[in-house]
């Protein structure tokens, strides 16, 4: 997989490039952790939103005696999510870094929806071809992608925290 190595200045230009997409505002954000605390922390400033909550959304690496593609159908399991009290009646808009499958962001939409919440979905990354959900896609994102995108925040470690083949840790 074609993987990019994105820079602080790169990021910039990404917000900036979201920021005239919103034609409303927003009582509340939620930012999926870990992926959409940065994102969503510049773009809660810029928006100047102040009411910030969080989500932490697992779900199973693999299923015992279950095939690969099984690991595809489970239920997401959340190790945090706000009160539905938060969200209820509120124009909340979800943020994380990347869309490749789709699953945590519309787990969490639906969460939200349940709860009585009025959900936007916001990302950085669009990536249409590893996406589970047909034609649904963020309702707003920065940049359309096919990569495995590498963020500044995370530049001296690979997924699992270990430092990429052949990079240096930035000075």
């Amino acid at each position: 997989m074609r993987r990019e190595i994105l820079t602080w200045q790169d990021i910039d230009q990404l917000v900036d490039h979201i920021i005239p997409q919103f034609e409303s505002e927003f009582d509340a954000m939620l930012m999926i952790t870990r992926g959409g605390i940065v994102p969503g922390g510049l773009l809660a400033e810029a928006l100047s939103i102040t009411i910030i909550l969080t989500a932490a959304v697992d779900f199973p690496a693999e299923i015992e005696g279950e095939k690969e593609h099984a690991r595809l159908r489970v239920w997401p399991k959340f190790l945090q999510f706000p009160d539905e009290t938060l969200v209820r009646d509120k124009r909340i808009l979800i943020v994380d870094d990347v869309w490749g499958s789709g699953r945590t962001i519309t787990a969490v939409k639906n969460r939200i929806s349940g709860a009585g919440g009025m959900p936007s979905t916001c990302v950085l990354h669009f990536n249409p071809y590893r996406n589970l959900f047909g034609n649904v896609r963020p309702d707003f994102y920065a940049a359309i992608t096919d990569a495995y995108i590498v963020y500044p925040w995370e530049i001296s470690r690979g997924q699992d925290g270990v430092l990429l083949p052949g990079m240096e840790p930035p000075l």
